[in-house]
């Protein structure tokens, strides 16, 4: 069986520390490659596969259990101008060769991008003396946009650690074989902007906040004292009850459309406090229905 997955995405979105976490589970990785190049890469590569296990059939006298050729390939905005736009008819024409292809677009938040490239003094691939890093953040977006509209999935690395970056993309690349689709609770503030691309938001600014409260202002919604004051407030028990019910009737119906990556969303004010004691509160009961239940704070550094 062959395997190939395009990593792609925004410059400062994880794409390489991606890459590394795919070869060290057993990855050809190959980055920055044209576009243009991938067809006849595959072709070498699928006849090197079948060469070896002609090889190992003659050996065994046995069908070869290889688990087969898992190449990921880096495609960026530094690839060969033109090359991106003919990229969805390079997959498709490899997928009829009966090769599995799919395809992870990796974002962030726009101050996110700002903050990394400030903070590491590296330098955006498409900004020079006279296109500004905000410039070219806009100018990559646009010359992306082929990928976007072909990925299988989004991803938005916005306050993850490398360590939930590890997770996501192993859940992701190498899902459960029992049938059931990886689910993601994530926590984020409306004040940093909306998450890219959840199957469900919910919004419980609603709620009685902790911030309010001196003594409760520097912790976040893993400390006892506001999961003490949160468990207290009839509302908040009220809510996540009700979000609980909705998605224990419709998180099989998205399994059953054959869904392998499910991400709902949970904002507050600034991501600290209510959203994250909600995700934490949904995460630990639908881990108790789901083998594969992931939970990540958005807005805190762990």
């Amino acid at each position: 069986m062959f395997r190939l997955v395009i990593i792609s995405g925004r410059s400062g979105s994880g794409k390489t520390s991606a890459l590394n976490i795919l070869e060290d589970i057993g990855f050809t990785c190959i980055d920055n490659l044209p576009a243009s190049l991938l067809p006849n890469l595959v072709k070498q590569l699928s006849s090197d596969e079948a060469n070896q296990q002609s090889q190992i059939n003659l050996l065994d006298d046995q069908p070869a259990t290889e688990k087969g050729t898992q190449l990921a390939v880096g495609i960026d905005a530094r690839n060969i101008v033109g090359d991106l736009s003919k990229l969805p008819a390079i997959l498709s024409k490899i997928e009829r060769k009966g090769i599995e292809v799919s395809v992870l677009f990796l974002q962030a938040r726009r101050s996110d991008l700002i903050r990394r490239y400030s903070e590491t003094r590296r330098k955006h691939p498409l900004s020079n003396d006279t296109t500004s890093l905000s410039e070219a953040i806009d100018l990559e977006e646009k010359i992306l946009s082929p990928i976007i509209k072909i990925s299988d999935q989004n991803i938005d690395t916005s306050g993850l650690t490398l360590h939930q970056l590890r997770d996501m993309i192993k859940t992701i690349v190498m899902p459960s074989n029992d049938g059931h689709m990886a689910i993601l609770f994530e926590s984020f503030g409306f004040k940093r902007g909306l998450p890219e691309a959840p199957d469900f938001i919910f919004d419980v600014r609603c709620l009685p906040n902790p911030y309010w409260k001196q003594e409760l202002r520097t912790q976040n919604g893993n400390d006892a004292g506001i999961i003490d004051f949160l468990d207290g407030e009839e509302d908040v028990r009220a809510m996540l009850a009700d979000i609980t019910d909705y998605l224990t009737k419709w998180i099989p119906k998205f399994q059953q459309n054959n869904r392998s990556y499910f991400t709902v969303s949970v904002g507050c004010t600034g991501g600290q406090h209510r959203s994250v004691y909600m995700a934490n509160k949904l995460g630990a009961h639908f881990s108790t229905i789901y083998p594969s239940v992931q939970v990540v704070h958005k807005e805190i550094l762990e």
